[in-house]
Parts: C-alpha cells; sequence; structure tokens
C-alpha cells in the first residue's frame, strides 16, 4: 500500500520502512474522518479545554476551510445540529 510514497519517505526522512508506513497510514485515517466525526471530535477536544460553544463553533468553521478536502461552508445551525443532534 502506498510503496512509492513509503520509498519516498525512507529516502528523504530518517523513517524506517516500517515508521513511514505507519505515519502514512495515521495521515490516510486522520483525512479519513468524516465532517461529523470531525466537527463531533473537535467539540468534545475544546469544550475539555474550557473554551465556550461560541468560541468552539469560531474556531471549528475557521478549521474546517483548511481540511484537505474542505466540506462545503456550514452554518452555526449545522455545525450545532451536528454536535447535539
Amino acid at each position: 500500500m502506498h510503496d512509492e510514497l513509503v520509498d519516498h519517505l525512507t529516502r528523504s526522512s530518517p523513517l524506517s520502512r516500517g515508521e513511514a508506513l505507519r505515519v502514512i497510514q495515521e495521515v490516510l485515517a486522520y483525512f479519513d474522518e468524516t465532517t461529523t466525526e470531525y466537527v463531533r471530535r473537535r467539540h468534545r477536544e475544546l469544550q475539555a479545554r474550557g473554551l465556550v460553544n461560541a468560541e468552539i463553533f469560531d474556531r471549528i468553521e475557521a478549521d474546517l476551510k483548511y481540511r484537505a478536502v474542505a466540506p462545503p461552508e456550514l452554518t452555526l445551525r449545522q455545525l450545532r445540529r451536528i454536535v447535539y443532534g
């Protein structure tokens, strides 16, 4: 799986083949997260840091624009619906 990328990472970094493969799998898993999963996870993380919803939803809205495949822009209402159902 992704042999060309593994080869590139082992040539251009100190990573072993096994380490490069694990890094690739972690990155792919991170970007495989759906928008709904991402919004819920980030909401929990930011809430645990003590942020209030207004700050949390502003940050999530801004962060979504920088995802590898940016989803359509979500309104505050849509973000709240994802989190709270």
